[in-house]
């Protein structure tokens, strides 16, 4: 189960750089709100598959209905009901707004990863 992967690790070093270089510079209404949320999920995907042996299906609906989870907290203001008004950091990771299109932004970038995992020629190298 618990098993180091170089080359999802390479990509989750890859994308969390450029999830922190689209949170620093991308001040625009396409770049930060929807490809920021498409490859939020791709990022966790990554992460998990880094440090965990487990078949990648299991891995893609659980990283997505934790997206989706997120955003139901925001649907909720968890963030106020936690007592997290103040913070500067907690609306960076569990976000501000809830929006659907942030819904779609995660489910179009866990069809990626599906495509990507179904496809034998984009199959990674063994873990």
């Amino acid at each position: 189960m618990f098993s180091f992967s170089k080359y999802y690790f390479g990509l989750t070093v890859l994308l969390f750089g450029i999830e922190v270089l689209i949170a620093l510079y991308a001040h625009d209404e396409f770049i930060r709100p929807y490809a920021g949320d498409f490859l939020i999920v791709i990022f966790l995907f990554c992460l998990v598959r880094a440090f965990l042996n487990v078949p990648s299906k299991w891995v893609l609906i659980s990283v997505l209905l934790f997206s989706y989870c997120i955003e139901a907290g925001q649907y909720f203001n968890l963030i106020h009901h936690l007592g997290l008004d103040q913070s500067k950091i907690a609306p960076l990771i569990l976000g501000n707004y809830f929006s659907w299109t942030d819904i779609i932004a995660y489910t179009l970038g866990a069809t990626v990863i599906f495509m990507l995992q179904s496809s034998p020629e984009a199959s990674p190298p063994a873990h």
